[in-house]
């Protein structure tokens, strides 16, 4: 999984999450649909206008990363989660578009704060997280058919 110095990286961020969360979430969210419009159709436009979306996956980022070292600690959550994804469509192609943005945006709302360390360890963390969404959601389409 993860080596402790991204955790620590990580948990060290979450102070920033707590501030920003919803500010880089916003972002994410009106870069991806500019850059992506293919992505659009997977998510619930009026829970993006009425802020219930970012603010939901503000609260999602805050809780990984708050228990980024007991990953089993989120995974209600993620199995939460896993079910719209999977009701909306979502499939593991989408996953690199959705890390990118977020990324992007992590970058483009903290600046300079965003150092390359910590950017490094939030794509790592992205990558073992997607990963873990990626199984659930295998699963779950696997027992619908």
């Amino acid at each position: 999984m993860l080596d402790q110095k991204t955790i620590d990286i990580i948990k060290s961020t979450v102070p920033v999450l707590k501030t920003h969360g919803v500010e880089i979430t916003t972002t994410f969210y009106k870069n991806m649909f500019e850059k992506n419009p293919e992505i659009k159709p997977l998510f619930n436009m009026d829970r993006q206008e009425s802020g219930e979306q970012p603010k939901a996956l503000a609260m999602a980022i805050l809780s990984s990363a708050q228990n980024i070292d007991n990953l089993p600690a989120i995974m209600p959550l993620v199995n939460r989660i896993a079910e719209i994804h999977c009701n909306a469509g979502v499939k593991e192609e989408h996953y690199p578009i959705i890390g990118s943005n977020l990324l992007f945006a992590i970058k483009q709302v903290l600046g300079d704060a965003a150092t390359d360390e910590i950017m490094d360890a939030w794509e790592k963390t992205y990558g073992v997280l997607a990963g873990i969404f990626i199984d659930v959601e295998k699963k779950i389409y696997l027992s619908r058919q």
